[in-house]
C-alpha cells in the first residue's frame, strides 16, 4: 500500500506542473529549450522530476541536460561526458537561451 503513494506522487509530476508559476518570459524560454531538445532526436527521453527536467539520450538514460525552472530564469546543467565537468548556465533571455542550446547540441552528439 506505501508503494501506491509514491506512484501517485511521481505521476503527479509533469513537464506543465513546471510552468505554474514562472514568468511569461521565462515559460517562453522553457517550452522553446523543450522543443529543441526534443528536436535532437527520436532517441531524446524527457523525466519531469519535482525540481527539475532531465533530458536523456536513449534506453540506458545518460543524462545530457538538467533544467531547473525558477520564476525568472532557467538554471541549465549540461553533461558531455562523464569525465568533463558539469557545465551550469542561468538563462535569462533569448540569446542566453542559443548559447546553451549550442551547448546542449555538443553534449546530446557527445554521449554514447
Amino acid at each position: 500500500m506505501s508503494n501506491f503513494g509514491f506512484y501517485s506522487e511521481k505521476a503527479s509530476i509533469s513537464f506543465e506542473s513546471h510552468l505554474v508559476g514562472l514568468q511569461e518570459k521565462t515559460r517562453e524560454l522553457l517550452l522553446n529549450l523543450r522543443a529543441f531538445i526534443n528536436s535532437l532526436g527520436d532517441n531524446v527521453i524527457e523525466e519531469p522530476r519535482p525540481h527539475r527536467i532531465a533530458y536523456a539520450k536513449s534506453l540506458n538514460f545518460r543524462v545530457f541536460t538538467d533544467v531547473q525552472p525558477k520564476d525568472d530564469s532557467l538554471i541549465i546543467s549540461i553533461r558531455k561526458s562523464r569525465t568533463e565537468a558539469l557545465v551550469t548556465c542561468v538563462v535569462n533571455n533569448l540569446s542566453e537561451l542559443e548559447e546553451a542550446k549550442n551547448q546542449i547540441s555538443e553534449a546530446y552528439n557527445k554521449i554514447k
